[in-house]
């Protein structure tokens, strides 16, 4: 029995959570009852399919925040007093949608069983009695409306979301700081350049590089933010530990995306690492004439990762390290699903600190981050 399936899957889940993602196992709800059930089918005026009645029975959504157990989609499982809200919005902004309309932006019969939350996007699953369709599991797009193509019951997409986190081949699921996290890492673009290939000359028609200011200004909030519990790692820690990690993290991305072959850029991160200075914001130096050639040769290739990766050198050369960090993170999050272990390890793999909230920037003082928009909201947590 399908319903069978799905307090295996569960099993399977949870235990997987327990040992590897403890905060997101907490995170789960207690069961549902069929007293519960029944009046939310009732105040839908639908039938939950039996899969959905039995995973509720054994979660009733999942408590919110960076902790929250999320679908491969990052929709939060919802529980029923959520479903039964999320999905009365749904029929509000359709109402006024006639039935061939409704078919694939949002009918009577659809619920919503996951939320996206930044957005009214979620995973859905389909309640229309009588259709082959029944039960199967899709998810609602602002902009396209619903599509069914996920699977064709909740029962089998749980038993895949199992698969895919004890999956050792292809593995998307990440535990960091004992919270599940989903992945996904693009394949580089079929290797191109040569180390042989010569710098252009000065007269060669180059786009110039994009520079940061000079002097390097403090880092804003919102960028570490970005990296949760990471970002407040970064900005505690001392200057020169960030600057070390920075220069580890880009010679990552270097090897990673072919920049490494190119002599002008290992002979710079030797430089850095023997702790000489390079040429200041230098376009036509050996090292900008590089970088300026490869964002060229990117663009022809249609390889996005390399052009970033061009780029993101720049900020990790002429930039303060706060913000060479962020970049190199924003990058290397496209290449690698284990980015953050290794960003905690090239930081010397310290004590986590909690995830920061608006307070926790109130309260910073690092002069090489500017939290000053969150010390003017909370002026009395400065003492």
């Amino acid at each position: 029995m399908t319903t069978d399936l799905v307090e295996t899957s569960w099993d399977r889940i949870d235990s997987w959570l327990r040992e590897h993602a403890p905060r997101t196992f907490a995170s789960l709800g207690p069961p549902a009852t069929d007293e519960e059930i029944r009046a939310a089918e009732e105040e839908l005026d639908v039938t939950f399919p039996p899969d959905l009645a039995a995973s509720l029975r054994r979660h009733n959504g999942a408590r919110g925040g960076a902790e929250a157990f999320r679908f491969t989609t990052h929709d939060r499982l919802l529980g029923l007093r959520e479903i039964v809200e999320a999905t009365g919005g749904m029929r509000g902004i359709a109402a006024d949608l006639d039935e061939d309309e409704a078919e694939y932006y949002w009918h009577h019969g659809y619920l919503k069983i996951g939320s996206y939350e930044v957005t009214s996007d979620g995973l859905t699953i389909d309640c229309r009695p009588g259709r082959d369709s029944y039960g199967a599991i899709g998810r609602f797009f602002d902009e396209t409306g619903t599509d069914f193509g996920r699977a064709n019951s909740l029962s089998t997409y749980l038993a895949e979301l199992a698969d895919q986190l004890e999956s050792e081949t292809n593995p998307r699921a990440v535990a960091f700081n004992g919270r599940l996290i989903w992945g996904s890492a693009s394949a580089p673009r079929p290797e191109w350049g040569s180390a042989d290939d010569p710098l252009p000359g000065l007269e060669a028609q180059l786009p110039p590089l994009n520079l940061p200011a000079e002097p390097a200004g403090p880092v804003m909030v919102g960028y570490l933010n970005g990296l949760q519990e990471l970002g407040a790692l970064v900005a505690i820690l001392p200057r020169e530990c960030v600057a070390e990690a920075a220069l580890k993290q880009i010679r990552r991305l270097a090897v990673e995306t072919g920049l490494a072959k190119y002599t002008e850029v290992t002979a710079t991160l030797d430089a850095l690492e023997r702790g000489q200075t390079v040429p200041s914001r230098d376009q036509s130096g050996p090292l900008g004439l590089r970088l300026r050639h490869v964002i060229v040769h990117a663009n022809v290739h249609r390889d996005d990762l390399r052009r970033w990766a061009a780029e993101t050198m720049v900020h990790a050369v002429w930039a303060s390290p706060h913000q060479a960090v962020y970049k190199i993170a924003t990058t290397r999050s496209r290449l690698s699903i284990d980015w953050r272990a290794e960003l905690l390890a090239d930081l010397g793999n310290p004590p986590i600190p909690p995830l920061p909230d608006d307070r926790f920037w109130a309260t910073l003082r690092n002069p090489d981050i500017d939290a000053s928009w969150y010390a003017d909201r909370y002026p009395h947590d400065q003492s």
